[in-house]
């Protein structure tokens, strides 16, 4: 290939000669490579926030509702899900520099593929492919700051990476509105071609290849099985409401998913409990706060993750924001977080930390309910109100939650636990993300044939909205007879659709505070107190499963 093609050669001289330069004695060297690492995790962060923004411009540019709109989430969130736990295999047996550059490779096809999709079908298909190369850079470039770096200097390194990631979550919504309203949606997954293609060179020249000469067999049966069971689940959650299925939650298809993922549930529950070396450590959860942890992980994985996918919905269409607009009002989020968290650090240190936890939850659950009782007429600074309290709960719960996993965990097996969290937390936010759609479907015709119930023909309160709609239609632009009475009655029945997609809105609100506030009941069975091991905040790997917040 590379006497067929000279510049292939010149330029794999090249890269070997830059790389050259990079000695890894040097004390620089690491810091190079912590910067390396650093676009890698703010990319594969920030698209799992920016296309929240663009997804009212996406519905409309194909033409798609909400029930297939929604995989464009979900995709991602899955493939990121099933690579994480896989990626620390493939590091230690193929090298982490490969995986790492893979990993870029990967998610910047993926971004490629996604702007120039002509369909959703493909855009679904692109969104997998970046998730699976988000899915390595997350866990491996952990990995690979955590190797690098001494204990003294670890915690610098990690406090640099976890700022990648909380800019990513803060900017990310900014970037994509400014994106979607000054250009089009497809800049969104563009903008990641150059930075991935200047990734992929960096790490080619600054970073050193490491194998672990220790690594296990891999688990086929465990990846099969938790691959098949995920993406099976959600799609029958959300294909029983959907549009296209007329046979409803007892049709074949949806009756046949889950059969399917059941039985791959069973499988996987029943491999990883067997093997010697599982593809997900299962047997950690024997662990009693481990245990506990991850299922308030998944609970408020539920409830924020869908959540999230909700606002910017309600913004951009019932209250008119531009993208841009929808995506300002979530930068306060991550900002108050970053400030708020490591107060809370310090503060579980002098009291208990489910005091902090249960606090934080409540919090969080009480901004949803006050988000579910938003209207077309909700007023700017009554929803930032909401976003502020949000990122002052997530900071005061996420560190003591993270410690208070972890507590009683061998070191050797933190990667393990780290990982285990990372994925519960995912499938709790893809499971999320499908089950309030699927709702949100179901509301929307609810209060739509509820409402139009009420609108009888006969009734005088009926025509005399309409005539006063009619009389608004021809002092402002001068219509008049049938054309006005018809513009009456469509201007009439888009305020019940607006109406009704509002109400749903809110019905979901209130569901994901109820869902949050339950997320608080199992940490008042966490064993830990003030004075205990769960306290152990101030060690900085303690604080890696929230980089995805």
């Amino acid at each position: 290939m590379a006497d067929r093609f000279p510049g292939i050669s010149h330029f794999r001289d090249f890269i070997r000669e830059q790389s050259a330069t990079f000695d890894t004695t040097s004390p620089s060297y690491k810091w190079w490579l912590l910067a390396n690492v650093m676009i890698g995790t703010f990319m594969a962060v920030l698209d799992a926030t920016i296309v929240n923004v663009g997804l009212p411009k996406i519905m409309a540019s194909f033409g798609v509702g909400l029930d297939k709109i929604e995989w464009v989430l979900t995709a991602y969130m899955l493939a990121l899900a099933v690579m994480l736990p896989t990626s620390g295999w493939l590091a230690d047996k193929f090298g982490y520099k490969r995986v790492y550059f893979l990993g870029l490779f990967l998610f910047t096809l993926g971004s490629f593929m996604c702007g120039i999709s002509p369909n959703e079908n493909v855009l679904i298909f692109s969104r997998v492919i970046q998730g699976l190369g988000a899915g390595c850079l997350m866990p491996v470039g952990m990995a690979i700051i955590t190797r690098e770096f001494p204990a003294e200097k670890r915690g610098v390194a990690l406090g640099f990476w976890s700022i990648a990631s909380a800019a990513s979550v803060s900017f990310g919504p900014l970037i994509g509105g400014y994106l979607v309203d000054r250009f089009s949606w497809p800049l969104i997954f563009d903008v990641n071609v150059p930075i991935g293609i200047s990734g992929m060179l960096a790490t080619a020249i600054i970073q050193k290849e490491y194998k672990n000469k220790h690594v296990g067999p891999f688990d086929p049966i465990g990846f099969l099985s938790v691959t098949i069971f995920l993406p099976f689940l959600l799609y029958a959650l959300t294909e029983g409401n959907a549009s296209t299925n007329s046979g409803g939650w007892s049709s074949p298809v949806v009756l046949s998913c889950f059969a399917i993922s059941a039985i791959a549930f069973v499988v996987f529950i029943s491999s990883e409990l067997i093997v010697d070396h599982p593809l997900i450590d299962l047997r950690l959860l024997k662990d009693y706060n481990f245990a506990i942890s991850n299922v308030v992980t998944f609970i408020f994985g539920i409830g924020m993750f869908g959540s999230t996918f909700l606002l910017p919905l309600y913004l951009q269409n019932s209250l008119g924001y531009t993208a841009l607009q929808a995506g300002s009002v979530f930068l306060p989020v991550g900002i108050i977080q970053g400030f708020v968290a490591p107060m809370a650090g310090i503060l579980s240190t002098r009291i208990n930390p489910k005091i902090l936890i249960i606090g934080g939850a409540l919090l969080l659950a009480t901004t949803f309910y006050l988000n579910s009782d938003m209207s077309y007429l909700s007023e700017h600074s009554y929803i930032m109100i909401t976003l502020y309290i949000r990122g002052v709960a997530m900071g005061i719960m996420f560190a003591p939650l993270t410690a208070a996993a972890v507590v009683d965990i061998p070191r050797h097996k933190m990667g393990q636990a780290s990982g285990l969290l990372n994925v519960i937390r995912q499938v709790g936010g893809s499971f999320g993300v499908a089950v309030l759609t699927t709702i949100l479907t179901t509301r929307i015709n609810y209060h739509t044939q509820s409402y139009g119930e009420m609108i009888q023909s006969n009734s005088p309160a009926y025509h005399q909205v309409l005539t006063n709609i009619k009389y608004f239609i021809t002092s402002s632009v001068g219509t008049v007879g049938n054309l006005a009475d018809r513009q009456s009655q469509t201007i009439l029945m888009s305020h019940v659709t607006k109406q009704s997609f509002v109400q749903a809105i809110d019905d979901d609100f209130l569901l994901a505070a109820v869902i949050t506030m339950i997320c608080a009941v199992p940490v008042f069975f966490l064993k830990i107190g003030r004075r205990g091991k769960g306290n152990n905040l101030g060690n900085p790997s303690l604080h890696k499963t929230n980089a995805g917040h």
